[in-house]
């Protein structure tokens, strides 16, 4: 709270309340990709994964390394060169009006339904089970001094602590981890516990959670959304000094990617070995409260858990005011001052903190299996907004028309997915030949809604007429070099050193996944 007020005075114009002036280095912006997407949901649900079937979960989080390198390397440009504060804007620029309001309305309503939700009910569940506290009451404080610091201090605030916190998560979660594995005799003894699947990642394609053809085809579309186009994450890169530092970041938080597996996945493994008969969302908790944590140690792994929690919260409540404010507010009010706007932005998250408030008492009614329900919503969501963003840039006969008819209609494909499965699982009513419609593995949706969307955006473009060269100036791979930089102090001043340094510590983080996938087959 002090180091997110301290920044508080600093905050005067939207663009250094919204984009902490565009003035952030690649350590703070690199820290603050990883924490804002490792949350309280993280430590139940990777930890629960692990405990219920291995290391196969950590695919998600090995693929989005590459993803993160796909952020820095190849759609960082676009949105800092043309110097947008929010996705949709981008989407603005490149197909039209409609597509920026859907993609607004639809990532606000995301963020309140899952993201704040699941993380206030993992965050209520471990603060419950680990000190005993009333889970309303602990969720409801936690969102108080969340709101505070955010409303005040804006992005700055959000990614200063951070870097904090990420140190706080990585350093209590990694404690748990050694002592862990100490307990069990280390990692040889855990392997000789555990059936021998739990170390293989890729399972047969008939896998119920995790095939091998979802997780090589399906996982990527799933990351090219949250890791290329959500507002949440790309913030944190509009945010950059330069693009060099944007590149930075997103390196760091990719090698940061690595840890999950190591420090989140295996302590549920080792608590199924040291609590035989354990369900997967007690896995974590139980671990924390045991005899391996000494007093002191065990209060460092709760605060890295609060850490979580709370950068993950800040981060939402920021990026979803900054829609709230410059795709909604600025539409009606174009010409409103920065003050005004900074006034608005502070308001909307005043908003979201109240709303999830309110919301705390509803969310005992989530899923209990928390990473699997944020993946599988995410696969019903993100296929149409990929497979728009993707054609859009490589393909420039792609048009405005073409992306808001793949929009509504994935959506609305997405949307009766969910509601079949829902049917479905209650066993409310069977659906004949629909049924594979309702039973298909999420990833394996994602694939195919993907594939829908994709065709129907090149269909309809090839159908209508071509976008004019204003919607392609900058905004498409062929058309970038079009565009001038945006950032102050990028053009002209790239330093040549930097660049082969990314470059080199890319291919070291890409050759890095590959061998830890190649010991884990």
């Amino acid at each position: 709270m002090l180091v997110g007020l301290y920044f508080s005075h600093r905050e005067k114009t939207p663009t250094e309340y919204f984009l902490a002036g565009r003035n952030v280095g690649w350590i703070a912006i690199g820290s603050s990709l990883f924490v804002t997407n490792i949350s309280s949901e993280h430590f139940i649900g990777l930890a629960g994964s692990g405990a219920n079937g291995g290391l196969a979960v950590g695919h998600f989080e090995w693929m989005a390394v590459f993803f993160v390198l796909v952020l820095g390397w190849v759609f960082a440009p676009f949105y800092l060169k043309s110097g947008v504060f929010t996705v949709p804007e981008y989407f603005e620029r490149r197909f039209n009006k409609s597509s920026r309001m859907y993609l607004t309305t639809v990532s606000i309503v995301a963020y309140i339904l899952t993201k704040i939700s699941v993380t206030l009910f993992a965050g209520g569940i471990l603060l419950n089970q680990i000190l005993g506290w009333n889970m309303i009451t602990s969720a409801i404080v936690m969102v108080i001094i969340t709101g505070i610091y955010t409303i005040a201090g804006g992005l700055s605030a959000v990614i200063y602590t951070g870097l904090i916190q990420t140190v706080v998560l990585i350093g209590g979660a990694a404690l748990l981890t050694i002592l862990g594995l100490n307990e069990v005799g280390g990692f040889q003894s855990l392997k000789a516990a555990l059936p021998q699947d739990f170390f293989s990642m890729f399972k047969p394609a008939s896998h119920p959670e995790f095939p091998w053809t979802g997780i090589v085809f399906g996982a990527p579309i799933l990351a090219v959304w949250y890791w290329c186009t959500d507002q949440v994450i790309v913030q944190r890169v509009l945010s950059a000094k330069n693009i060099q530092h944007a590149r930075s970041g997103a390196i760091f938080a990719g090698f940061l990617k690595i840890l999950p597996v190591f420090i989140l996945i295996l302590p549920g493994m080792i608590a199924l070995v040291l609590f035989p008969g354990i369900s997967g969302d007690e896995a974590y908790p139980t671990l924390v409260i045991s005899h391996l944590l000494p007093v002191g140690v065990r209060g460092i792994v709760i605060a890295s858990l609060l850490a979580a929690l709370m950068s993950s919260l800040a981060s939402t409540f920021n990026s979803s005011s900054t829609l709230i404010t410059m795709d909604f507010y600025k539409q009606f009010r174009p010409n409103a001052n920065g003050r005004e706007l900074v006034l608005i932005g502070r308001l909307a998250t005043t908003a979201l903190v109240i709303f999830g408030i309110l919301w705390v008492p509803l969310i005992r009614s989530i899923s209990s299996h928390l990473f699997i329900y944020l993946q599988s919503v995410q696969a019903y969501i993100s296929p149409p907004i990929a497979a728009v963003f993707i054609c859009g840039i490589f393909i420039k006969r792609v048009n405005g028309k073409a992306a808001i008819v793949s929009l509504i209609s994935g959506g609305i494909l997405g949307a009766l997915r969910l509601i079949l499965e829902i049917l479905s699982k209650k066993e409310i009513m069977n659906f004949g030949m629909m049924q594979w419609y309702a039973d298909m593995n999420y990833l394996h949706f994602a694939i195919f809604l993907f594939g829908i969307s994709s065709a129907i955006v090149v269909s309809v473009s090839m159908l209508s007429e071509k976008p004019g060269n204003h919607k392609l100036k900058g905004f498409t791979l062929t058309k970038m070099k079009d565009l001038k930089d945006a950032i102050a102090g990028d053009s002209g001043r790239r330093n040549p050193v930097w660049d082969k340094l990314n470059i080199a510590f890319s291919i070291v983080l890409i050759l890095t996944i590959l061998s830890l996938w190649g010991v884990f087959f």
